[in-house]
């Protein structure tokens, strides 16, 4: 009886959670922010991963309540820890740029996150890995190739760009005008004025 008891308690919790994160949501489209902050926070401080996401997005960006990167970086983390791959995207950027302290440290932690975030899907963290890896102290272009393929097959047109400068320049792949020129056409269709001013070049 005490263990039914205890996994309703969870259940309750859970869905509570759940439901003024959606709340948040809710307010955040309807404009009205402090709203919206408040119920994140209430479920975030649940425990709830994707509102501590969202309470990181309202303290990154000053939604609903002042802008506090120490605070987005806070919640982040925690969202971060349960498997956020979105919120282990944000608080490893949040760490390159801004994060407490040695730079060694705090790299090393960002690209554990990265890489977990881009293992999850997460475009962007596939692009910046991507980048990274390419004008790093010690470029890994082979790796970094591998992480801007996998950002430009999911759409992102900037990474379809980069990916016709690897091919272009032999970095990370053997030089093929002809790949580059392929990469370059997809990323113009796509809208990249990069890509467009490089094949009028």
């Amino acid at each position: 009886l005490e263990e039914a008891a205890f996994q309703l308690q969870q259940i309750f919790r859970i869905d509570i959670s759940i439901a003024l994160n959606i709340l948040g949501i809710e307010s955040m489209r309807a404009g009205r922010c402090r709203v919206a902050f408040t119920c994140f926070k209430l479920a975030a401080d649940r425990g709830y991963s994707k509102a501590q996401f969202n309470v990181g997005l309202c303290y990154e960006h000053g939604r609903g309540t002042e802008k506090d990167l120490e605070k987005a970086g806070f919640y982040y983390c925690q969202a971060a820890s349960s498997r956020h791959p979105m919120a282990q995207y944000r608080y490893a950027r949040l760490l390159l740029q801004h994060g407490p302290g040695s730079p060694w440290d705090r790299q090393h932690k960002a690209v554990a996150l990265l890489e977990q975030a881009a293992g999850a899907g997460i475009t962007e963290a596939q692009a910046y890995l991507g980048v990274f890896y390419m004008r790093g102290l010690q470029p890994q272009e082979k790796r970094g190739l591998k992480y801007l393929l996998q950002a430009a097959n999911s759409g992102d047109a900037q990474s379809r760009f980069h990916v016709g400068v690897c091919y272009e320049q032999g970095l990370g792949v053997q030089q093929s005008l002809a790949e580059a020129l392929r990469h370059y056409r997809h990323s113009a269709a796509a809208g990249n004025s990069q890509a467009r001013d490089r094949l009028q070049a």
